[in-house]
C-alpha cells in the first residue's frame, strides 16, 4: 500500500508539472527557458531546506550525470509545451519514460512477464498512434521535444540505482543542475520574458511537483522497477 500511495503521488506531481508548464507557457509572459530555470532552482531550494533541516548536506547525495539528464529532462520538456496540449505532453513523456526504462531492461538482460511487455505494448503503440501523420497529430518539432525529454527523464530513472537515499540523491541532483539551468537561461537571455505569475507556476512546479514528487518517485522506484534498480548492486 506505501508503494501504491507514492506511486499515486508521484505521477499526480507529474500531471501537475504537465499542467502547471502548459498554462505558465500559455496563459503568461514566461518564456521556456525561464520556466526551466526558476524550475530548477526552486526545486533545489525546497529540497536543500528540507535537508538542511534532516541534518544532511545537500549536494551529499546526487551525480553530475543524472544532473544533466534532469536539466536536459526539464529544458525539452519546457519547450515542448510551447505547441502541445497538457495531455498530449503527458502522454507523451509516460510513453517515453516506460520504453526507455524497459528498453534498458530488455538490453541488459532482463526477462520481462506478460504485465511489463503489455505496458510496452501499449507506450509503443500510444506513441506511434499519437505521432502518426493526421489532423490529430501534434506538431512534429513539440512531439519530438517531449519524446527526448522522456528518454532524459528514462535515463535519469536508471542513473537513480546507484544514487542513495531518495531525498538525499534528488537533492543533490537539483542542486548540480542549477548551473545547467543558469547557462541555458543566459544563453536566451535577449529573448527572456518573465511576469509574476509564471514565476510563480515555475516556482510551484520546482519546489512542489518537481522536487518532492520526484524524491517519491524515487522511493517507489525499487518496487516498480526491481531489475533495472538493483543491476550492478550486487
Amino acid at each position: 500500500m506505501r508503494i501504491v500511495v507514492l506511486t499515486v503521488l508521484a505521477m499526480l506531481a507529474f500531471a501537475g508539472n504537465s499542467l502547471l508548464c502548459r498554462i505558465a507557457l500559455r496563459d503568461t509572459a514566461i518564456d521556456a527557458a525561464s520556466f526551466t530555470a526558476i524550475r530548477i532552482a526552486s526545486g533545489a531550494l525546497m529540497l536543500a531546506v528540507l535537508l538542511r533541516a534532516q541534518g544532511k548536506r545537500p549536494m551529499a547525495g546526487g551525480s553530475w550525470l543524472a544532473a544533466l539528464m534532469l536539466f536536459s529532462y526539464a529544458a525539452f520538456f519546457s519547450f515542448a509545451y510551447r505547441d502541445l496540449s497538457a495531455a498530449t505532453g503527458a502522454l507523451l513523456l509516460f510513453g517515453a519514460v516506460q520504453m526507455t526504462m524497459m528498453g534498458f531492461g530488455l538490453f541488459s538482460g532482463e526477462r520481462l512477464g506478460p504485465v511489463k511487455l503489455g505496458g510496452l505494448a501499449i507506450a509503443l503503440g500510444g506513441l506511434i498512434a499519437l505521432l502518426l501523420p493526421g489532423l490529430a497529430a501534434p506538431p512534429l518539432l513539440g512531439a519530438s521535444f517531449m519524446v527526448a525529454a522522456g528518454v532524459s527523464w528514462g535515463v535519469y530513472s536508471i542513473l537513480g540505482k546507484g544514487l542513495g537515499e531518495p531525498t538525499a540523491a534528488t537533492g543533490g541532483n537539483f542542486m548540480r543542475a542549477v548551473p545547467f539551468a543558469a547557462a541555458l537561461g543566459l544563453a536566451a537571455m535577449n529573448h527572456s520574458s518573465i511576469d509574476l505569475h509564471g514565476a510563480l507556476y515555475a516556482a510551484l512546479s520546482g519546489a512542489i511537483t518537481s522536487g518532492l514528487g520526484y524524491a517519491l518517485w524515487y522511493a517507489a522506484l525499487p518496487v516498480l522497477h526491481p531489475d533495472i534498480w538493483t543491476q550492478g548492486r550486487g
